[in-house]
């Protein structure tokens, strides 16, 4: 199949009998003469040793830049310079072999803008195996070179790095430049994150997006779908980047948690869930907690030796910041019993267009088309502990030493209690300086975790449910170990209760030497060991409120010295309404909302 202008390219015609044929494309949509671009290739089977190659009407170009990854879909990433105008060859080689190619065309200078007949872009191409291992590709390249914990202030950030991101300028608008005149701004929470990824990649490729209005739910009723808004139904703007700008705070908008929390069987829902197989997760996947939180899978780590795997997420905050997770207890909520709606892994249902008019693929349309993620109800009422075993036998296939699962849980709970010092402290800076404020609380459990504005953007109940949760993990693991042992690496010669005992006093020491730091209310630092972060457990079911003192909301002993800086103490009807709230603290539960 031939492409001359350097957008979505393919080799040969793909069946289910052809699912390891290479896609490949080539950014940026029109290559200009004396520039550079780019070529993504990705697929099914591991390539082994190929490269990608292009050659001009000059010979042969050198590659500038090259990154790879992946696994599955693996991916490859080269950068080139443009040569003279022409018609160029790009294929995709394993020794003599080409797996897959394409013509691309550079032209002299700058195309000029295309504007869609209607709507915000037009749909030049369908969802199908092709584009969805580009997506999952290019969502890992993404990502490929930041470790866990790395944070940007925006989505825009991440996208704005030109070496990382293949889509960098595709349109050729500068819609990617950081000084341009109009650039796409991306500053979602953590719902719409995974809409704007998929919205930003459909708005480069001219594929079909849409999102629902979605109701809330109750206990009894999961969120149900309402309007369904896409790309073309959107009233667009003469200035494309100015048109997906609009669009993308149509998203902010409208989507909620809601939206990741319909019916798995819901076949009107933006979602389908899938089943907790290795080939099904794929970059790209969502992941809808049962209190309303969401993550963005970006990469698999493979366990190696004594070191063991990750599965790597990225998520959003209300205040815009995007974050690296790992897939642990602590970040990753999974229960499917007394919560609202029904979470779990799932990905975007696939937009087919027809007679020019998009519609949602049915369950059974997925099922039966290869190449969009098996759809699966493998989730529908799990219980939270074949959940994580399952998924810990997906990330660690070879089990795991016990000592070495043991640390990995204490070294990320340390990670959790990092980022909480960065969210506790932006709340501490904004009352300082703003001295006798006090930001309103919410009169509802619900609005608690819910609720926007100043207690939103600096409060932390969701946060320190997390870390309870999480405090809980690295607690019982050495008890997990009796229950499950069939999970991890352990001699037939061992007795598991020697084990758990072992483990209880690795817990102690290592707990004791790693460390966090806060600065208090006087602005001198206090450190404290995991170890006095696990004592003061309880204290964190009420340490999430703002208008308190930093040393409070660090869990600070009464009458100790640490205590003696603290400057604030929340009002005394706020207090109250806390310990009524306290409850579902104690019991690790979100409040219905």
């Amino acid at each position: 199949m031939r492409n001359l202008i350097g957008i979505l390219v393919l080799s040969g015609m793909f069946s289910a009998a052809a699912q390891s044929n290479p896609v490949l494309l080539v950014s940026p949509e029109r290559p200009a003469a004396g520039g550079s671009f780019r070529v993504l290739a990705a697929w099914e089977a591991d390539p082994g040793k190929s490269q990608i190659v292009v050659t001009g009407p000059g010979g042969p170009l050198d590659v500038r830049t090259g990154r790879e990854g992946g696994g599955p879909p693996w991916w490859r990433c080269a950068g080139f310079e443009a040569g003279a105008a022409g018609r160029y060859q790009v294929a995709l080689k394993s020794g003599r072999t080409i797996l897959a190619s394409c013509e691309v065309e550079i032209t002299p200078g700058p195309a000029p803008v295309r504007k869609p007949a209607a709507g915000v872009w037009e749909n030049r191409r369908a969802w199908g195996r092709e584009s969805e291992l580009l997506y999952a590709a290019w969502i890992e390249a993404l990502f490929a070179g930041a470790p866990e914990g790395s944070s940007w202030p925006s989505l825009h950030e991440v996208t704005r790095r030109a070496e990382e991101n293949p889509l960098f300028n595709h349109l050729g608008l500068g819609e990617d430049d950081a000084a341009g005149k109009v650039s796409v701004i991306m500053e979602p929470d953590c719902a719409d994150n995974p809409f704007y990824l998929r919205a930003y990649f459909s708005w480069k490729l001219g594929l079909p997006f849409g999102f629902h209005e979605t109701g809330r739910g109750t206990l009894k009723q999961p969120p149900h779908t309402g309007r369904w808004i896409t790309n073309t139904s959107h009233p667009g703007q003469p200035h494309p980047v100015r048109a997906f700008n609009a669009f993308l705070r149509e998203v902010m908008n409208t989507i909620h948690s809601g939206a990741a929390r319909t019916r798995l069987e819901d076949e009107s829902s933006d979602y389908y869930p899938l089943p907790l197989t290795r080939a099904a997760l794929r970059p790209g996947a969502v992941f809808a907690d049962p209190y309303g939180h969401t993550f963005t899978l970006v990469r698999w780590v493979p366990q190696s030796g004594r070191k063991p795997g990750l599965l790597l997420a990225v998520d959003a905050q209300p205040d815009g910041t995007v974050q690296i997770k790992r897939f642990w207890k602590g970040n990753f909520l999974f229960t499917t019993t007394g919560v609202i709606g029904e979470p779990g892994f799932k990905a975007f249902r696939p937009i087919r267009v027809e007679g020019g008019k998009p519609r949602l693929l049915s369950n059974r349309e997925i099922a039966a088309a290869p190449g969009y993620g098996a759809h699966s109800l493998e989730q529908k009422g799990m219980s939270s502990e074949h959940f994580y075993d399952t998924m810990e036998r997906l990330i660690n296939p070879e089990g795991l030493d016990p000592e070495a699962a043991l640390l990995e849980l204490i070294r990320a709970l340390q990670e959790q209690l990092i980022v909480r010092v960065e969210s506790v402290a932006n709340g501490e800076k904004w009352m300082q300086a703003h001295p006798g404020a006090v930001i309103p609380m919410p009169g509802s459990a619900a609005g608690v975790f819910l609720a926007g504005g100043l207690w939103e953007d600096y409060s932390t109940p969701n946060r320190d449910l997390r870390l309870l949760i999480a405090i809980d993990a690295v607690l019982d693991f050495p008890a997990r170990i009796v229950r499950a042992p069939g999970n991890y690496k352990i001699s037939r010669w061992k007795n598991p209760e020697k084990i758990r005992a072992e483990l209880e006093e690795l817990t102690r020491e290592k707990s004791g030497e790693m460390t966090i730091t806060y600065t208090r209310g006087d602005g001198s630092k206090q450190q404290l060991t995991l170890a006095e972060i696990l004592r003061r457990a309880q204290a964190f079911e009420m340490g999430y409120n703002p208008n308190d003192g930093v040393e409070i909301r660090w869990g600070a002993p009464a009458g100790s010295e640490e205590i003696k800086s603290c400057r604030r103490r929340a009002p005394a009807g706020q207090l109250e309404q806390m310990r009524k709230l306290r409850p579902w603290f104690q019991k690790r539960l979100h409040p219905p909302t």
